[in-house]
């Protein structure tokens, strides 16, 4: 095969990407007739249930794909290419969901409510073993912002205080310590972004020259939202550890993407959501508090449901929760050990690699993405061309194609975000209407 192409996938009923794929006309009139909701009649969703992974399916270095894509209700002719915003679950997660609550709110008997609250410390042991720790350093949080919240609450800091934050952080990390830097008197310094990608070494070493005698907490995203760096987080956090300083590595797009051990890492406090990679029920979330951090990090809220291990019998006092979902949670994160995160990150590099390069066979893009795979994900973000991003994105969007949007005069473009669930003729589809949209507009 030439260098720079790709098999076109077939579809589970073996149909070819043409016969399957549905065209613009077609994708334009559901929209029309009622908006994305038109594709809920789509059989994929009418009572759905798609035949149980096998073993043989599952062959390390061999994972049948199409099954693992079978698993999700898409259409076929939907590609998602947006997992670091929001990712869809397997149709056995959402009937999980869909029949706890059920049973819940038929049979809200106390014997019922303490059977479906057990499940949260199922859930915790699964999650310890997913990320190599104890249950007892793991918190389950609705999402990474309120985790990375948790932790620019929960830490004692005052006047005379320094908190180094990486330039392109999410929000929830940099504007919260921001927030809390002017309220309570402590100082924020940025490490600034570099484009393109500089390489793991400088930043070890911009992050050290950052630090002071007065630094107390380093908080850097392992992998950026924005274009997909990539950072070392394990020598960072030794670094920071050397220097007596607290580490925050906020994970939300590595968790459930990346083959995460943080007993290798060692940070001191580590984030994720289940609604983007891991493909997990919404509203539900991971921090991670190592231990030697227990008797200085203070509860953020205090109220009633408690956890029952460890760190949780303090602070989870967060009332009433979505039982249904964090048991979900939990197997979600068994499915994706079935499969192996090291079988999910490698796919999920694959498929970025393959738009990386073929996105940048076009003339007029510009990739924002680091070209060497080492120092990036599974983020891809790119110029396309002169046009206007948004514009891009509802052309996409019409074409039955997920993605997101950036605007701004900050790396400006698209960004796509493959993962495990996604097929080569994702890739492709996205491939020839960029390169379409830029050689003949939108």
């Amino acid at each position: 095969m030439p260098s720079g192409t790709y098999a076109v996938a077939t579809t589970h009923a073996g149909a070819s990407m043409s016969d399957s794929t549905m065209d613009r006309r077609t994708f334009a009139r559901l929209f029309a007739a009622g908006g994305s909701a038109a594709l809920l009649g789509h059989p994929r969703f009418e009572g759905f249930k798609p035949e149980p992974l096998s073993r043989a399916s599952l062959r390390p270095g061999r994972v049948d794909w199409q099954a693992v894509r079978d698993q999700f209700v898409m259409p076929e002719n939907v590609s998602v290419l947006n997992a670091a915003n929001l990712c869809p679950s397997p149709a056995a997660i959402l009937d999980d969901v869909v029949a706890h609550t059920r049973r819940l709110d038929s049979e809200p008997f106390p014997a019922y409510r303490s059977e479906i609250g057990a499940a949260k410390e199922h859930t915790r042991q699964v999650l310890a073993d997913f990320l190599r720790v104890s249950p007892e350093e793991i918190l389950i949080t609705r999402n990474t912002s309120e985790a990375n919240n948790w932790v620019s609450t929960g830490l004692d800091l005052g006047p005379g205080d320094e908190v180094v934050i990486f330039a392109d952080n999410h929000p929830s990390n940099n504007q919260a310590w921001k927030a809390k830097g002017e309220r309570h008197g402590y100082t924020v310094r940025e490490v600034p972004h570099v484009d393109p990608h500089p390489g793991a070494d400088y930043y070890v070493e911009a992050f050290e020259a950052a630090l002071t005698p007065r630094t107390r907490v380093l908080a850097f995203m392992q992998h950026t939202n924005t274009s997909g760096d990539v950072f070392p987080a394990k020598e960072l956090c030794a670094m920071a550890r050397e220097h007596g300083v607290i580490t925050l590595v906020d994970g939300a797009q590595s968790f459930g993407l990346m083959d995460v051990d943080l007993s290798d890492w060692q940070p001191d406090f580590f984030s994720g959501s289940a609604h983007k990679w891991p493909c997990g029920p919404k509203e539900t979330g991971v921090l991670y508090v190592n231990r030697r951090m227990h008797d200085r990090f203070w509860p953020t809220m205090y109220s009633a449901y408690t956890g029952r291990t460890g760190l949780s019998r303090t602070h989870e006092g967060m009332g009433q929760r979505d039982t249904p979902a964090i048991h979900a949670f939990g197997a979600q994160i068994e499915f994706l050990s079935s499969i192996g995160m090291a079988e999910i990150e490698a796919r999920s590099r694959e498929l970025a690699t393959m738009l990386v390069e073929e996105l940048s066979r076009i003339d007029g893009v510009h990739m924002w993405t680091p070209t060497q795979a080492e120092r990036r994900g599974a983020v891809v973000t790119f110029r396309p061309g002169e046009l206007e991003p948004r514009e891009v994105l509802a052309a996409l969007e019409r074409d039955g194609i997920v993605a997101a949007s950036r605007g701004g005069s900050d790396r400006p473009g698209i960004r796509f975000s493959p993962h495990f669930y996604n097929m080569e003729v994702d890739v492709e589809r996205a491939v020839e209407a960029i390169g379409r949209y830029v050689g003949g507009g939108v």
